[in-house]
């Protein structure tokens, strides 16, 4: 019985011995990768975001330019059942005077 106790304190301390050395291995590891990481956000990513922003705004600017699609006042589109339960009840939540026709045409344009 005591030969028993032996052996599992000694398998208990090889083990615990090496739990520490790869702790140890892996503490350094960590520290280069989280390095490396925040390399890589510097450099590629907000490089890559900046980007993007450069491209949706270059084809916002290009995209003001276009005039209204002539009104064709489809009987299938923009039906008033109800009015809306804001404003005057006929302007969508998210009206866009420019993009958006109301069932009667553009605003402000008078023909």
């Amino acid at each position: 019985m005591a030969a028993l106790g032996r052996v599992s304190r000694a398998l208990l301390r090889s083990s615990l011995v090496q739990k520490r050395q790869l702790s140890a291995v892996a503490g350094g590891h960590g520290e280069q990768a989280a390095k490396t990481w925040k390399i890589l956000s510097f450099v590629v990513a907000l490089p890559g975001v900046a980007v993007c922003m450069l491209n949706t705004y270059l084809k916002e600017q290009q995209h003001q330019g276009h005039e209204q699609p002539e009104f064709v006042p489809y009987s299938h589109l923009r039906i008033r059942s109800k009015k809306f339960p804001w404003g005057d009840g006929n302007h969508s939540l998210f009206h866009n005077s420019h993009v958006n026709a109301l069932p009667d045409g553009y605003e402000g344009h008078d023909e």
